[in-house]
């Protein structure tokens, strides 16, 4: 049987919205020692109100809840919440255990049997590898979003680095592993740039090589992006590499040097797909099939862009 995870980075669930009861405690005491209007009428549009809210209380209290378990890449993290709970305002009864982390790392606990069932990772690589592995229901795998590299550096730090090309003039560089999808690209665009010899795999030049190529300026290596991104906000480092999405709510802490070109690191798209997931019943595999399929429809493309990420995927 499977291993089921619950690391839960991001833990979201049904929220049960209570009703404002401002201003009623006044009418109550308007209304005092009125006499009742025996045999009055309620108006039409009040029964209507009424049998509706009762239809929607017998409807929520007979639909059975489903769990879904959704690997999300870290970079992914604040806008998911945001497209969960959209989607909860639709669907009450399906609940939401989501792991966050990087993509090669939640390839990993996939492959090692931890159940899901929906996978969105910021790199194909990943996606490809469980679908060599079989590990995909065929015929979901889906392209979501568009991404961009970006080198940023703290608030008006007053850095030389203006980017990738004279990246080796900082003091501390802040950088995901190779195989982190951003540290991939990162050390696809040094190879292009000249910086680091070709490898076959970007992901297997190792932080020591990357560091002795920028002429041993100190690198702090990163578990995923988001770490990568707090280590520049909060002045561990003095640049780092990033996405653009990943700068959201950040505007006034970082600076962005550059954008890096996707001739340079490659594309970056984020593909989604529902995972084989031997132990979920019908319901739950049907739960996930429509969550794929909100994340492509227009509301969940107003949230991705709002955080920045690119939808056109022609």
């Amino acid at each position: 049987m499977k291993k089921r995870l619950f690391v839960t980075a991001l833990m979201v669930t049904a929220i049960l919205g209570l009703a404002a009861c401002g201003g009623k405690k006044n009418q109550e005491e308007t209304d005092a020692g009125k006499p009742a209007a025996i045999g009055e009428p309620e108006s039409e549009e009040a029964e209507e109100e009424t049998e509706t809210e009762e239809e929607t209380e017998t409807e929520a209290e007979g639909a059975e809840e489903i769990e879904i378990q959704v690997f999300i890449a870290a970079s992914l993290n604040r806008v998911m919440e945001e497209i969960i709970m959209t989607y909860q305002a639709d669907h009450p009864e399906v609940n939401f255990v989501c792991n966050t982390d990087s993509s090669g790392t939640l390839l990993a606990q996939i492959e090692e049997g931890c159940e899901c069932d929906v996978f969105f990772s910021a790199a194909q690589k990943q996606m490809d590898q469980l679908e060599e592995d079989g590990l995909l229901v065929e015929g979901t795998r889906k392209n979501i979003v568009n991404n961009q590299v970006v080198v940023v550096s703290g608030k008006d730090s007053g850095t030389a680095v203006k980017g990738l090309e004279n990246l080796g003039d900082a003091q501390s560089i802040a950088l995901a592993g190779g195989s982190v999808p951003v540290g991939r690209y990162t050390r696809q665009a040094l190879m292009n740039l000249g910086i680091l010899e070709k490898a076959d795999d970007p992901a297997s030049i190792s932080t020591s090589q990357v560091s002795k190529a920028l002429g041993g300026v100190e690198i702090s290596e990163q578990t995923n992006v988001s770490m990568a991104l707090l280590a520049v906000a909060e002045g561990s480092c003095e640049v780092g590499t990033t996405y653009y999405s990943d700068t959201y709510g950040y505007e006034d802490r970082l600076d962005i040097l550059e954008k890096v070109s996707c001739e340079l690191s490659g594309d970056v798209v984020y593909p989604a797909a529902q995972v084989v997931n031997l132990e979920a019943g019908e319901k739950q595999a049907a739960a996930a099939r429509d969550f794929l399929e909100f994340l492509v429809s227009d509301r969940a493309k107003e949230l991705f862009e709002k955080y920045y990420f690119d939808t056109s995927m022609d």
